[in-house]
């Protein structure tokens, strides 16, 4: 990759001029790569970003001086935003609103590069519908202790486990140890159903794999194992988008990949520099998976199957408001050490 030496650059896209500032900076320093390098990175997968990410609301991670470099998150689209940005408003767990980005197209995208962002953190809906929820997404979270292959082997199971069920799946990597696997869904559900859904999932993975899973919520409960965070899916929460280059000195991408490749793929070998290659001779694995949406009807029943059994729901992160059927939110040890 070359660094740029102009202090500004504009790109000519979707009909717009953007202006890329400084963009010869050094964002991942470990790959030598720039600014100027990330946006020549977006502009290769387009049309894969897009189809992963067009139309929904998105959250600000910025980093100014690179991924090596201090950030900050930010819902709202700062002032002095051009006119033309499209925009949404989304809602935290306490009611709070913010006008966040859509990304409605490459202009979108290059416009929040600019500012520093890396990646960008999606919400679940689009935004021309934000009742209805058309993302299953499914965190393996490795804990302390494990890695990506025991990703890896979570990742097969829960593949598996979803086949039965009859729900097809798209798996990419996290970017950094993990994997998530995700289904397109009709638009029917909101969050807390789709929530509901993946935490029956998370549990019937942990009943059937206990020495490789947890459905475990508290960090002192999990042990060596994968956790399945069934919270990725709770209303207002975003999830670091496919194609986006995470925020790693080395540039590495959450790229999606088939399911035959599971046992041979290498995440940190797919960065900026090499994921446009990859692309252009593999093609979208997630190609088509907009046109083929799941229904999520037989988690809902595992969901019923555990109420019926007696089985709370699982907690719920700390910023929200207690759920009906939530159990106690403590940590076990503060529970027993009151008691």
């Amino acid at each position: 990759m070359t660094a740029g030496a102009a202090d500004r650059r504009t790109v000519e896209v979707d009909g717009r001029e953007i202006p890329i500032s400084h963009p010869g900076r050094v964002y991942f320093p470990a790959l030598g790569a720039t600014k100027g390098d990330l946006v020549d990175y977006y502009v290769a997968v387009t049309a894969a970003l897009l189809r992963a990410a067009g139309g929904r609301p998105a959250l600000l991670q910025r980093f100014p001086d690179g991924a090596d470099g201090p950030s900050f998150f930010q819902k709202r689209v700062p002032a002095g935003a051009p006119a033309w940005l499209r925009t949404a408003i989304v809602s935290t767990p306490n009611g709070t609103s913010s006008n966040a980005l859509v990304v409605a197209d490459l202009a979108h995208v290059l416009w929040a590069v600019n500012l520093g962002c890396l990646g960008l953190h999606l919400w679940g809906y689009h935004a021309d519908d934000p009742a209805h929820v058309d993302e299953l997404r499914i965190d393996l979270d490795p804990q302390p202790g494990t890695g990506f292959d025991e990703a890896r082997v979570v990742a097969r199971h829960t593949k598996a486990l979803l086949d039965e069920l009859g729900i097809a799946t798209y798996p990419k990597t996290t970017g950094s140890r993990g994997i998530h696997v995700y289904a397109r869904l009709h638009p029917r559900w909101d969050a807390v159903q789709v929530r509901a859904g993946a935490v029956a999932l998370a549990r019937e993975l942990e009943r059937r794999h206990p020495d490789l899973v947890t459905a475990r919520w508290w960090k002192e409960e999990r042990g060596r194992k994968v956790f399945v965070d069934f919270n990725q899916n709770a209303p207002h929460k975003t999830v670091f988008g496919a194609w986006c280059a995470r925020p790693r000195s080395t540039g590495q991408v959450s790229t999606p990949f088939a399911w035959d490749e599971l046992d041979t793929i290498d995440p940190d070998a797919w960065t900026i520099a090499t994921v446009p290659h990859r692309l252009a001779e593999v093609g979208d694995p997630w190609a088509g998976s907009e046109a083929d949406p799941q229904s999520i009807d037989p988690l809902l029943a595992l969901a019923a199957a555990d109420r019926a059994a007696g089985l709370p729901d699982a907690p719920w992160p700390p910023e929200y408001p207690k759920a009906p059927g939530e159990a106690t939110r403590v940590m076990p040890s503060r529970a027993r050490k009151e008691r």
